[in-house]
């Protein structure tokens, strides 16, 4: 009986684990940013933009970051509050008018 037990639960378990969606509150690339809003570097905006400011993407579906401001997960500086679009983005070196290679995430 204790086998069976112990092999449902070696295989149930991983699979419930892998099916549980995790919240990303972290950024491995930079400090998670608030920005106003997102455009697809492909849209009609998003390139326009890009070209103004003599930027090139290889990737057209890239996420641009637009008007953006850091933000702190445990609620120094500019505090969690993001009443737009919390993003963490690869590339953030065009202050704070775009920031490039942007993901959504959960404060």
């Amino acid at each position: 009986m204790f086998t069976r037990l112990a092999i449902f639960t070696a295989l149930v378990l991983p699979t419930l684990a892998a099916a549980t969606p995790v919240a990303r509150a972290s950024c491995d690339t930079g400090s998670i940013q608030c920005c106003q809003s997102t455009e697809s570097a492909s849209s009609a905006s998003g390139t326009a933009l890009l070209k103004s400011i003599g930027v090139v993407v290889t990737d057209p579906d890239v996420l641009l970051g637009l008007t953006c401001s850091p933000i702190s997960v445990i609620g120094v500086g500019s505090g969690t509050a993001c009443d737009a679009s919390p993003v963490c983005c690869e590339n953030n070196s065009f202050g704070s008018l775009v920031s490039i290679g942007c993901v959504p995430v959960s404060i």
